[in-house]
């Protein structure tokens, strides 16, 4: 295959890789805790041309690279519900929650209370406190959460607050270790230990942290993806129908 075509082909697939990770974006615009993906880009270069004939500069040809990819940690904005279940993070940590899989981080603080009395994520995963999971009683009422994460309510008719727990915020030296395990839900790789809260993070009761998706911008760069690929694809056909043309020339007899 022609080193243009090649070329081309390099772009086109990384602009599908692209456009995968911003139309996975824009279908989680709405998912509670949700941080957008990015990709990073690089150039390829092959240490020489398939043809040895080429000089200098042009024995080398640049390909397009789609490197890695990285998560926007930027937090979201923070919508109020109203729901004294409903808890957003102002600061730069995360709760843990405990699923099968081990234990786990999420920005995703939409909780509920299931059939056994445990506090538990929107995926039924138990969110734990500082001495493991949060679980309340039958008669348990006015629950409040404070900016620090403790968790307070009335029990039957009792006059005075009783504790259920304090709410497990973990916080990472370096948050981009952290890789994806679900939507809104993260897992430490080996060697990324988490740290206690940093002070001045501050927990709030009946709010939610909104995906960080920018829709305007994630919907005009996938119209500009959309054009550069479709772009690239004439320059390839321009070049097959360019070949096309030169066969067929070479192949004709000469007619005198």
């Amino acid at each position: 295959m022609e080193n243009a075509l090649l070329v081309g082909l390099s772009r086109q697939m990384s602009l599908g890789n692209e456009l995968d990770m911003i139309a996975n974006n824009v279908a989680n615009i709405d998912t509670t805790g949700f941080k957008a993906d990015n990709t990073v880009f690089s150039e390829f270069l092959m240490p020489r041309a398939s043809d040895q004939n080429f000089s200098g500069r042009d024995r080398r040809i640049s390909f397009v690279e789609d490197r890695t990819s990285y998560i926007n940690m930027a937090p979201g904005a923070l919508e109020r519900t109203g729901n004294p279940l409903d808890v957003a993070i102002d600061g730069d940590a995360y709760f843990t929650v405990q699923t099968p899989r081990g234990q786990r981080y999420t920005r995703n603080g939409a909780f509920q209370v299931n059939g056994a009395g445990q506090l538990v994520t929107s995926n039924g995963d138990p969110v734990l406190g500082s001495s493991g999971p949060i679980t309340f009683q039958n008669t348990d009422h006015d629950i409040v959460i404070s900016s620090s994460g403790l968790i307070t309510v009335r029990e039957g008719n009792a006059t005075l607050d009783s504790q259920r727990g304090t709410l497990q915020l973990a916080t990472f030296a370096n948050p981009q270790s952290l890789q994806k395990d679900g939507a809104s839900t993260f897992m430490a790789p080996p060697g990324a230990n988490s740290n206690p809260a940093p002070a001045g993070t501050r927990v709030v009761q009946g709010a939610i942290e909104k995906s960080n998706v920018n829709g305007v911008a994630e919907m005009s760069r996938m119209i500009e993806i959309t054009r550069s690929y479709t772009d690239v694809a004439n320059i390839l056909s321009q070049e097959s129908d360019l070949r096309k043309n030169a066969l067929q020339q070479l192949s004709q007899t000469p007619t005198s």
